[in-house]
């Protein structure tokens, strides 16, 4: 029996564990990457670690997130990320330099590589396949450490793109088709691997498109092969020596087959408030547009702002719409300058932003109250844009420029014949934005500069015998770590000042929250289906780490989310009937008599409703690995206990 991509990726960087659905697996890891959201706590961990100098083959820090400076906050968390990245062995790419997975598939990623990044965006990579996986800022630093990287081995699935895209409908509109067929928690468990005619029809920025929003999935990661496309697009970037082919073999099996016929597929959108809400712009069409917003690292390449500026050469922006685009990366950004789009843009109306993600994580541009704003961004969670009641919808560039100039949702098959625009020969190279880190011999005098904001690691503890403690919050199905954890101009500035920021925590479920949990001291929070997708934020568990968060029992979690809950020390317990769901209240004392043996013994959990009597039963699925990490009191007391 033959490997699939993944699979041949994995068996080369596999440390420990086997190659069996369901085993956990230990993985070596070549690349990381962090931005700044997550990278100033990620380096404070790295810190704690004590260990001198990365031992990766290439780590690269991106400030790309928090760049809107309208405090000191953001440009302290900066200059500390810089001076760790100089003593450390990490390479730092400014702010302006662009928006890390743009920049990292532009200059520094490789097919057949590994690459983990603390953002759940990472498998950007998977364009010029990769093995890209998003993780919890604790996973990288203990990777940059040089520690492997565990996942539960996933199952894999194959999408056979047959057939080409028809003139206007877009590598967006593909992945819009998967979402559609999946759902977004369809991919939880599994690497999802392209393949098929229909892929030498796409390019490198197309495949990395889909792979990108591969997180709204819940996939482990999405892989393309690397072919002669890739190594056109490498060798357009002056890295062809970085090209390997990679193919799954003729005999792989796969545990899930998905046919998607490109030829068939029409320009769609995903509606508020969920990225697998799909229509097709025809349904939609006429609806009144207020805001357009193109950028973000799904749809930000050269490619995809060549086409946006074609649409717009020569016209103006409705009256009622406020348009704003943001170049991926200075690459683009400098190209666009240079041959004349980046003008037509401007002539058209359109407002010009800085190469970060701005908008997409709320940092700026917020719409309008109930304000309908087309994006071709990945994720549209109720209130993620900034306001509230703000309508988001996503879409490809394509639709969103057609609909800018309309100003209401537009069908761009309207233009009539595609315009011919391609790739490149030879992209813009200037890397004079990324900073080397400091020579071996100059890393011990380097000085690690800290701004007042930058706060310590929450306090933790290993794990008790019994845990009691009420229940300070009970929450439903697809609650984003943007419930959990805000973004946005306001918060953002606070992620690496845990006691500050978890103040904002669940503040849009439950104002009361913060202070609630607080005042308990301790306490348990119940949730439904598909708990914490989204985000990789580790910030989602670290806050409620901070508030006294003993346990979090729900009846199924995203990915990240739990591994990030096992690495902050908190439990991720599962009902196992979840018709128990409604036999907890808010306010109801919990009690777990025997944890910390039944966690040990790898039993089902015990947890006595104190208020009402009753008896619910739990599972606590952990490894070997993590139960030690969860009786440790999470990652960072294990990984000091065993290094």
């Amino acid at each position: 029996m033959g490997y699939t991509i993944a699979q041949k990726i994995i068996k080369e960087h596999l440390v420990s564990g086997e190659m069996k659905v369901g085993n956990d697996i230990g993985l070596r890891i070549d690349q990381t990457l962090t931005q700044d959201a997550t990278g100033t706590m990620a380096y404070i961990e790295y810190e704690a670690m004590g260990i001198p100098r990365v031992k990766t083959e290439k780590s690269v820090a991106y400030i790309d997130h928090n760049t809107l400076q309208t405090g000191f906050e953001n440009a302290d968390d900066h200059r500390f990320i810089q001076s760790v990245c100089k003593k450390h062995g990490i390479y730092f790419s400014r702010p302006g330099n662009g928006i890390c997975h743009q920049v990292h598939l532009e200059r520094f990623g490789k097919p057949g590589k590994t690459l983990i990044g603390s953002d759940s965006h990472t498998p950007t990579g998977g364009g010029i396949g990769m093995l890209a996986i998003g993780a919890g800022g604790l996973d990288v630093a203990v990777a940059m450490g040089g520690g492997a990287y565990y996942i539960t081995m996933p199952k894999m699935v194959r999408v056979n793109l047959t057939g080409k895209l028809s003139p206007w409908v877009s590598a967006k509109d593909i992945i819009l088709a998967v979402l559609r067929v999946m759902s977004v928690k369809g991919g939880v468990g599994k690497i999802v691997e392209y393949g098929g005619e229909g892929v030498k029809t796409l390019t490198v920025p197309e495949r990395a498109t889909i792979t990108n929003m591969g997180a709204e999935l819940g996939a482990t990661t999405s892989v393309f092969p690397s072919d002669e496309t890739t190594r056109e697009f490498l060798k357009a970037q002056g890295r062809e020596e970085d090209y390997t082919e990679l193919s799954a073999d003729a005999d792989a099996v796969y545990d899930e087959v998905i046919e998607i016929n490109l030829s068939e597929l029409e320009p769609l959108a995903a509606c508020p408030h969920s990225p697998d809400n799909i229509k097709t712009i025809k349904e939609l069409e006429g609806k009144t547009v207020d805001q357009v917003c193109i950028g973000s690292c799904t749809n930000s390449s050269y490619l995809d702002l060549m086409r946006v500026a074609y649409i717009l050469k020569g016209k103006k922006v409705a009256d009622n719409v406020s348009l704003a685009i943001a170049p991926g990366s200075k690459q683009v950004f400098n190209m666009l300058a240079l041959n004349g789009a980046l003008g037509d843009m401007i002539a058209a109306g359109a407002r010009i932003l800085e190469s970060a993600c701005g908008p997409c994580i709320g940092m700026g541009q917020s719409p309008n109250s109930k304000g309908v704003s087309l994006r071709t961004f990945n994720r549209n969670f109720e209130g993620r844009s900034g306001t509230a009641d703000g309508q988001i919808y996503l879409v490809s560039p394509e639709t969103a420029a057609v609909s800018a100039l309309k100003g209401v949702f537009t069908d761009p098959r309207c233009l009539g014949d595609a315009a011919d625009i391609e790739l490149p020969e030879k992209f813009l190279i200037n890397d004079n934005m990324v900073i080397a880190p400091a020579p071996v011999e100059e890393m011990d005098s380097v000085e690690i500069l800290r701004g007042p904001n930058i706060k310590e690691y929450p306090e933790t503890s290993p794990l008790t015998d019994t845990i009691e403690a009420s229940c300070s919050l009970k929450v439903g199905d697809n609650i984003t770590t943007d419930h959990i954890m805000p973004a946005g101009a306001k918060i953002l500035p606070l992620r690496s000042n845990i006691p500050k920021i978890s103040e904002h925590c669940f503040t849009v479920c439950d104002k009361e929250f913060p202070a609630r949990a607080k005042a308990l001291g301790k306490s348990i929070i119940v949730g439904g289906e598909n708990y914490g997708q989204g985000s990789s934020r580790e910030h989602a568990a670290l806050a409620p780490l901070y508030l006294g968060v003993k346990a979090v029992l729900v009846k199924s979690f995203a990915r990240i989310h739990k591994s990030n809950l096992i690495n902050a020390g908190i439990l991720p317990l599962t009902f196992t009937d979840a018709e128990d769901y409604d036999k907890i209240k808010l306010g109801d004392m919990l009690e777990l008599p025997n944890v910390k043996e039944e966690i040990a013994n790898a039993s089902v959990i015990t947890v006595v409703n104190k208020t009402t009597g009753d008896t619910i039963k739990a599972e606590c699925e952990l490894s070997d690995r993590t139960r030690a990490i969860i009786i440790a009191g999470g990652l960072l007391d294990y990984t000091k206990e065993n290094s």
